[in-house]
């Protein structure tokens, strides 16, 4: 079996649509994919339809944004109930608060020079909602910088860049067991993506995996070999399941679905320890 456990569309901040993410996870010969846009479930209806018929298994999940010792991570969410009414708050209020951020960065890059505009943004977001990659891509159409990932700079948009500016974000221990309690499975995202900032300390990991993680995403593009040994030792000490994910965002990043994957008998154990939704099967 072939799984990749962490794809987005275009109701975050991928280029494909739900159904065609869909049909590039076929067409990669994936047997699992999970569906994690930023912080909603805008675009699970349309998977689970896009997916009948395919012999692919759709995991529903998001990617959520935490917050800790002012380092920002993300905590992927996999088979919870979407309407349990803590986390969809939590949700709702992470996005809310992403709107905002998003408009207070691009007022921050037109005072540094960048001729791009909140309407350029939200064209290039569509239905989806605003993160720093649409902006990102502003700044690429703009003439600014050549590509998207050479705009998280911290002349640009990196975490503490020029244009950055801060957003809500739960902390990690709280959204672990707000995932929990909605019956979902909380996994770790990149933990050792240093090119993307500061991590967080071993400490934090061992103090999410208290409150509940479940894994650590290890296999991974922002990972070097020599991070994915530290990890996968950390994740042994801790009692930490180990997956691997491309982190997919259509055009927008460069990578392919099923790039990385996870193995499958730790599919199996995430699976097992889900009780607020299922796999939807093709």
């Amino acid at each position: 079996m072939r799984i990749d456990l962490h794809a987005h569309s275009n109701a975050s901040d991928g280029t494909d649509s739900p159904a065609e993410l869909i049909a590039a996870a076929v067409a990669a010969g994936l047997d699992v994919v999970a569906l994690t846009d930023h912080d909603t479930v805008a675009g699970h209806a349309e998977a689970a339809e896009a997916v009948r018929g395919t012999g692919l298994t759709l995991v529903p999940g998001a990617e959520l944004s935490c917050q800790v010792d002012g380092i920002s991570m993300h905590l992927l969410a996999y088979l919870f109930d979407p309407a349990e009414p803590a986390f969809a708050a939590e949700r709702e209020l992470v996005r809310t608060d992403r709107f905002r951020r998003g408009r207070a960065i691009v007022e921050r890059c037109r005072e540094l020079g960048a001729p791009i505009d909140w309407e350029q943004v939200r064209r290039i977001a569509g239905a989806g909602s605003v993160g720093r990659p649409h902006i990102a891509s502003a700044l690429v159409e703009a003439g600014i910088v050549p590509t998207v990932s050479d705009a998280f700079t911290p002349d640009w948009l990196a975490n503490g860049g020029r244009a950055d500016v801060r957003k809500h974000e739960t902390d990690p221990v709280t959204a672990v067991r707000l995932v929990r309690a909605a019956g979902g499975v909380p996994v770790f995202a990149h933990p050792g993506a240093v090119k993307r900032g500061r991590t967080v300390s071993e400490q934090v990991i061992a103090d999410l995996a208290a409150a509940g993680l479940a894994a650590l995403e290890v296999d991974h593009l922002d990972h070097d070999e020599a991070t994915r040994e530290r990890l996968r030792g950390l994740a042994a000490d801790l009692g930490l399941l180990v997956t691997g994910s491309s982190d997919y965002h259509g055009s927008r990043k460069d990578v392919r679905l099923g790039e990385y994957t996870t193995d499958p008998e730790v599919y199996e154990a995430l699976l097992a320890q889900a009780t607020g939704a299922r796999p939807v099967t093709g």
